[in-house]
């Protein structure tokens, strides 16, 4: 396992960029990118880290940015925006809006709209509002037809199957439709002796409350959640707005290759040591593997020895073998005894001394 472990991250490469994502996006090879999973500055907000761009230029700033990500996208690819409007003068902001619109002249498809519900939000109030407890993951795709693996991410039925498939109905054991034409219907009976449910488009999850050094670090549940949902093994992910680099640190866990860009160079520094970590980590790790190897097969090779010695003295040795031990004898067998070729299984059983 341990090993299994080890071979898959030595292959798994993570980049870190330092610069504007405008440019540094071209050096990167089209449809070379499987996920893009990223949260730009919004329009008027973290001006000390990142200066702010005003609503009315939000879509002329980032347009070259989708323009390149659009190149860089495989075909069955996503792109998943976290983004929100602000208040401004007492009403909402259009440029998210304006955004999507403009990205769909692109060439974008904006396929779905993700909710993420701040569990942990705190209380407030404002003489026309209330306090916002939720953002927007916006979901693009070049095609139509895109990697999704949906039962990655399914959720526990919950207490209410229960209760509700435990008497049903004669309307619940076949398709029932909508009552308001809409081609809608649902077969309750399908459920039955299921313990997984597909989830909705709303994330539950948390903001990030430890001190990452960043201004607007978001939760590692957010991109793991949509690394499981659009992506596999050795598959690549990329963050243009890296900051804490959160999504480089969790694909890497999750054994996928990323890169990742910022303008920040403290962000950029901050990443690579973390990502350092994970290196030690695995070499150390690595080292243990290595020893593991050697002490088997120098057990494996006395085993056999041991098995020689008592084809010329029957019943001279004694040898305890524990399961595992004979599972290993018995897979090295043609290997490292070619004289037990033939030999019926139960050689490898505890040799007991016979008088």
């Amino acid at each position: 396992m341990v090993q299994a472990y080890i071979e898959i991250h030595m292959e798994i490469t993570t980049d870190v960029y330092l610069g504007d994502s405008r440019e540094k996006l071209k050096l990167l090879p089209g449809n070379s990118v499987d996920l893009v999973i990223t949260s730009p500055p919004y329009a008027d907000q973290r001006k000390k880290t990142y200066g702010g761009i005003h609503s009315d230029k939000y879509v002329e700033w980032f347009l070259p940015v989708s323009e390149q990500l659009l190149r860089i996208l495989k075909p069955a690819g996503t792109f998943i925006l976290n983004i929100k409007e602000k208040v401004v003068e007492g009403e909402r902001s259009t440029y998210v809006m304006e955004l999507i619109i403009e990205m769909r002249k692109q060439g974008w498809l904006w396929t779905e709209e993700f909710i993420w519900h701040k569990k942990n939000c705190y209380p407030g109030k404002w003489p026309n509002r209330f306090r916002d407890a939720w953002e927007r993951l916006l979901q693009f795709n070049k095609n139509r037809k895109f990697n999704m693996y949906q039962d990655e991410v399914m959720v526990p039925m919950g207490d209410w199957a229960n209760s509700r498939l435990r008497n049903l109905s004669d309307t619940d054991k076949i398709r029932d439709n909508s009552k308001v034409g809409s081609g809608f219907g649902k077969n309750i009976s399908n459920w039955l002796d299921r313990d997984k449910a597909y989830p909705t488009n709303v994330l539950y999850l948390a903001t990030e409350c430890n001190n990452k050094n960043h201004s607007a670090a978001f939760p590692e549940e957010l991109p793991e959640w949509f690394i499981k949902l659009f992506t596999r093994e050795y598959d690549t992910v990329l963050d243009p707005f890296m900051g804490s680099g959160t999504t480089l640190i969790v694909a890497n866990r999750m054994k996928r290759n990323s890169i990742g860009i910022d303008i920040i160079p403290e962000y950029c520094e901050s990443v690579k040591k973390q990502l350092k970590t994970v290196d030690k980590i695995i070499k150390h790790l690595w080292k243990i593997k290595e020893q593991a190897a050697k002490e088997a097969k120098n057990d494996i090779d006395e085993r056999c020895r041991l098995l020689r010695e008592r084809d010329k003295k029957p019943g001279a040795v004694v040898v305890d073998l524990s399961k595992n031990q004979r599972r290993l004898i018995h897979s090295n067998e043609k290997e490292k005894c070619p004289s037990r070729r033939g030999v019926e299984p139960s050689i490898l059983m505890t040799l007991k001394t016979k008088r």
